[in-house]
């Protein structure tokens, strides 16, 4: 790897690759990631009745995508002791995924090699529910804050935590853009490996966003999904529709994933090998409208990723979409991928159709999802879908479809204009 000096004489990595050496995820599927992604294949939906909290019936949100509950007992630092006054589930299942990941990496974090871990593990919506929790007790009760209250809505808190947890003493950031957190993490992990900053990056997001509130915030902006107007609501497995005809918006859903980063010549040093490299990233703001994506800002940052990963277009052999289910977002995603691939646009493959969408965790998710699909050669399936004449794709509509893949683009577009794309490539 060649290394050259910027004007302050500071080091500067000029090239290597940013090595994938290992990943996990939570989400409405499953809390294992291999039964996750056998679900995935089979076409199985993780969106269910909503439970989290008892519902009036006046409270227009009826289905979400649940994770169901984690067994601590194999893990010393989720024992009730350990976090008692941790009360948001994001904590748990951030430190779930962190370690799980860690292991499957190979990396162990000796004081040695700390100083060079950084840490972008992030959140979109953070612990908001303490937030609640503490003001719903002040009204009713009359009674201050946990002294934990704060903490645990403290929206980088969690990265906080999975550096305490890990140990890791390098830089730490909050990679917080909406809905694009997860993939932005991994663009800034990418950026500190390259700027010599760090040697190993722990990237990824947590969001556990049922809450009252929340939800409903969703339904009053038109976001959230809805039936229409004297119609009754569909079946929960039905409601999440990317790209389709009669999409009606996106269904709220927890999970939390992460991927572990490091440069070449640190996992070339101790011998960790690596299936999928960031062959390419980029990042755009839309600069527009506060929600409703811009097509050229959109379509740049599509275009930007593809050539920083040193290839054509015709080169990426899938797009894993951000694909949420909205009438406009959906409809600009689909124009800007016409645009890039001109009439020989790849398979899109829409996760959020099996898990709805968990907020800024959704993408570093559906980017584990991808790159499982690189290693077994498949594409998942878009469940639900219903053909738009406005938007021409090739959605896997069919079930999980077999290709080899090479190259996968990873989109990622966030509320606030925040759009974040990614290449992988696979390497063996």
């Amino acid at each position: 790897m060649r290394v050259g000096y910027s004007r302050e004489g500071k080091s500067l990595r000029l090239s290597g690759k940013t090595f994938i050496l290992g990943y996990d995820m939570v989400s409405p599927l499953g809390t294992d990631l291999e039964a996750q992604w056998r679900r995935a294949v089979q076409g199985r939906c993780g969106i269910v009745p909503l439970t989290r909290f008892p519902l009036t019936d006046a409270f227009p949100v009826r289905v979400a995508g649940q994770v169901e509950d984690i067994d601590a007992g194999p893990y010393p630092f989720l024992q009730p002791r350990e976090m008692a006054h941790w009360s948001s589930p994001i904590f748990k299942h951030a430190l779930l995924v962190v370690h799980r990941a860690l292991k499957r990496s190979g990396v162990e974090i000796t004081p040695d090699i700390a100083p060079r871990v950084a840490t972008t593990f992030s959140s979109a919506v953070g612990g908001q529910d303490a937030v609640l929790k503490a003001d719903r007790q002040m009204i009713a009760e009359n009674k201050m804050p946990h002294p934990f209250a704060n903490p645990n809505s403290c929206i980088n808190m969690v990265g906080g935590k999975v550096s305490i947890l890990t140990g890791a003493t390098g830089p730490i950031c909050a990679t917080i853009t909406a809905c694009a957190t997860g993939v932005t993490s991994m663009i800034i992990g990418d950026m500190m490996i390259r700027q010599n900053l760090a040697d190993v990056v722990i990237a990824g997001a947590v969001d556990f966003p049922l809450v009252e509130p929340i939800l409903a915030g969703f339904v009053t902006m038109n976001g959230a999904y809805r039936p229409k107007e004297g119609q009754p609501h569909d079946e929960p497995q039905k409601t999440s529709r990317p790209f389709s005809i009669n999409r009606r918006g996106f269904v709220v859903s927890e999970g939390a994933a992460c991927i572990i980063l490091a440069s070449e010549d640190f996992a070339r040093a101790h011998g960790l090998a690596a299936n999928i490299v960031l062959a390419g990233c980029a990042m755009t703001s839309d600069a527009s409208h506060f929600v409703a994506p811009n097509l050229v800002t959109v379509q740049k940052c599509i275009e930007l990723s593809i050539a920083k990963a040193g290839i054509d277009p015709q080169d990426i052999d899938c797009v894993n979409a951000h694909a949420t289910s909205t009438r406009i977002g959906d409809k600009v995603e689909a124009d800007a991928l016409v645009n890039v691939f001109g009439g020989k646009i790849p398979p899109v493959s829409a996760n959020k159709s099996q898990l709805g969408h968990a907020m800024g965790a959704s993408s570093a998710i559906e980017t584990i999802l991808a790159m499982e699909g690189m290693l077994a050669d498949t594409v998942l399936p878009t469940i639900n879908y219903d053909p738009d004449p406005a938007i021409v794709l090739d959605c896997v509509s069919e079930g999980a479809r077999v290709l080899r893949q090479e190259y996968v683009l990873k989109n990622a577009f966030g509320f606030g204009g925040c759009n974040s794309c990614v290449v992988l490539k696979r390497t063996g």
